[in-house]
């Protein structure tokens, strides 16, 4: 069985960040970066070659398969800023309804701009989806 590829790595997050096209979505990352510090209470580390994590669980699956991943994250996409809010997002349909400008699969947030958005409202499913996996997952770890 193949490993996960979304493990962390020593690269740093300030260089991941600086190096993303175009300016606006750098600007955004860097914002977003600073945000998810103070909403996570956790310091960030990169997560494969382009996901910023925070935090780290163990998961196993009924198949078998298991792995780690973080407890919440983002990646500035070239399409959008992706936020991964890990426990999904059915316990946050109020939230979302008045959270802005979105886009939303399973896991996965899909932001264009962070001026679209209000971000007290994205504040508190970050804050609270952190702590339903801490809760969830009583072996998680702060890196």
């Amino acid at each position: 069985m193949a490993g996960n590829k979304t493990v962390p790595t020593g690269v740093s997050v300030e260089a991941f960040l600086a190096s993303v096209e175009p300016e606006k979505r750098r600007r955004d990352a860097f914002q977003l970066l600073k945000f998810m510090n103070a909403a996570t209470g956790l310091d960030p580390q990169m997560w494969g070659p382009g996901i910023v994590g925070y935090g780290r669980y163990r998961y196993r699956y009924a198949s078998g398969r298991e792995g780690e991943m973080c407890l919440a994250g983002f990646s500035p996409r070239k399409s959008s800023l992706t936020v991964y809010i890990m426990p999904g997002f059915k316990p946050y349909s109020a939230e979302l309804s008045r959270l802005g400008q979105h886009k939303h699969s399973v896991s996965c947030l899909y932001l264009t701009s962070l001026d679209k958005i209000d971000q007290e409202v994205l504040g508190s499913i970050v804050r609270d989806s952190v702590e339903r996996m801490k809760a969830k997952y009583a072996d998680w770890s702060p890196a």
